[in-house]
């Protein structure tokens, strides 16, 4: 049975919580504002719903083809959001002086999500394990694509609208911050081999 609970945990962890995107957005959003970083945004939200949808039909042929794999892919997922509940919970302030300021283009955006671990997995994770087992249709797929992307879309805005704020803040708060998102990935891991 879906279970949209786990369901909004998982995205709502894997979305807002820093990470590549995230760091350049909010980067990006300190040095050049949210109107002139929007385009690096609507980046990262095309490439973002592209991999998603790939991983969609990804996912779809290798349990259509081998639905013994289901089981395993299970359990990777379950085994992966526990291991990111745990380097979140152990993980410190992100500095972004190292982040280059040459990235804030629509292209640098969109190219970096098929390089970017991090989306690559939670585009496999959240479609075997969420979206394949109760929803195969072409539409079904294009929808929660375009779902996971708005959700994508808003976690970048969020991280560029409050840049050095947001921050500062997370220096400030780091281990509740992180002990809360830890929390929320455990729960969705746990409800996935459930």
């Amino acid at each position: 049975m879906f279970s949209l609970s786990a369901f909004l945990s998982y995205v709502f962890v894997s979305n807002f919580t820093p990470g590549p995107n995230n760091i350049m957005a909010m980067s990006n959003g300190s040095n050049f504002g949210y109107k002139k970083t929007f385009k690096f945004v609507l980046g990262v939200t095309t490439g973002f719903g592209i991999i998603i949808l790939l991983s969609s039909y990804l996912n779809l042929i290798l349990l259509n083809f081998i639905p013994k794999i289901k089981l395993f892919v299970d359990f990777v997922g379950f085994v992966y959001m526990a291991y990111l509940a745990v380097k979140i919970l152990k993980s410190k302030p992100q500095s972004d002086d190292t982040i280059s300021n040459n990235t804030n283009t629509f292209l640098i955006g969109m190219a970096m999500q098929f390089i970017n671990p991090k989306v690559i997995i939670y585009g496999i994770t959240v479609t075997s394990s969420f979206i394949i087992p109760y929803y195969k249709t072409n539409l079904s797929l294009f929808l929660f694509s375009i779902f996971l992307a708005l959700i994508g879309f808003i976690a970048n805005s969020c991280w560029t609208l409050f840049g050095a704020l947001f921050q500062k803040f997370l220096m400030q708060y780091t281990k509740l911050f992180n002990t809360f998102m830890a929390l929320l990935l455990i729960y969705s891991a746990i409800s996935i081999i459930n």
